[in-house]
């Protein structure tokens, strides 16, 4: 990287090739071929932990639970969610898949589960499943049509749409959760002040990310884990159990509520390495 003091030096503009040419030896130097891209196991080989946020969050969900896998030695990758549609998210979270060298421990939060289920079908380095407070779809269930299968989720009466375009000219909803409701619905054991700044930074979910049916989900194939909030009032206690039970997972209930990976990152952190143990 360049030192101020000689950007500052720099008096004549850049020309258009110049510029052209300085970007493209720029990505030769920090990118270089693909396979140099690629993020690698550390050198006790453990896997690499792939983290994937639902709606209504972020990437910043994580911060507690990859502070402390990265402290046990664990490389972590927090995947950017779209939360445009599970098939174009899965996608999306593939295509990382494939930039990991080595094996990968999967791993979805909320809708996230939903595009983790379908990430990992074809992604031979994913060798565990890891849902916390998480949908486990089958073929061609929905989270819409999911959350609404049981008694108990207040998803319903907290979220605000708002209109949206997309690139093709379509039309469609950006659904957000009421600020003034999130700390209530989504995490209602986080400290108010973070919760606070959660409802102000959340991403929202298309209605077409929340109502897309899932494809051939890879927990079928792929051994599971389940950490269920028992006091999760997005995806209730019930329908996460009954998700899980079908899927075969490992359970393990915790006292939660959605936000699971930010009130309690230890058990999040320890239901992942227990996955990541059984990967050889």
């Amino acid at each position: 990287m360049y030192r101020h003091s000689r950007l500052r030096r720099a008096r004549t503009p850049l020309t258009v090739a110049a510029t052209a040419a300085v970007a493209t030896g720029l990505l030769a130097t920090t990118v270089g071929p693909a396979s140099a891209a690629k993020t690698s196991p550390s050198k006790g080989d453990k896997p690499t932990v792939v983290l994937v946020h639902g709606a209504f969050a972020d990437s910043s969900s994580w911060n507690g639970v990859i502070k402390k896998l990265k402290e046990h030695g664990y490389p972590v990758v927090a995947a950017a969610n779209p939360l445009r549609g599970v098939s174009i998210d899965a996608a999306s979270v593939k295509d990382l898949l494939a930039g990991v060298d080595g094996p990968v421990v999967l791993v979805g939060h909320s809708y996230g589960g939903a595009v983790i289920s379908n990430a990992a079908q074809g992604s031979d380095n994913v060798k565990a499943l890891v849902y916390a407070d998480a949908f486990l779809p089958d073929k061609g269930e929905s989270a819409n049509e999911l959350v609404s299968k049981f008694e108990g989720s207040v998803i319903g009466k907290v979220l605000r749409p708002v209109p949206i375009t997309n690139p093709d000219g379509s039309k469609d909803f950006d659904f957000y959760i009421d600020q003034s409701k999130f700390h209530k619905a989504f995490g209602a054991d986080v400290p108010a002040s973070t919760a606070a700044l959660m409802a102000v930074t959340q991403r929202p979910g298309t209605g077409t990310a929340l109502n897309e049916p899932s494809g051939e989900p890879a927990w079928k194939t792929i051994p599971s884990w389940a950490l269920v909030g028992t006091n999760d009032q997005i995806i209730p206690r019930k329908l996460q159990l009954y998700m899980a039970k079908r899927a075969n997972a490992h359970i393990k209930e915790i006292r939660s509520s959605h936000a699971v990976s930010v009130s309690h990152p230890d058990a999040v952190t320890r239901i992942i390495e227990k996955a990541a143990r059984t990967v050889r």
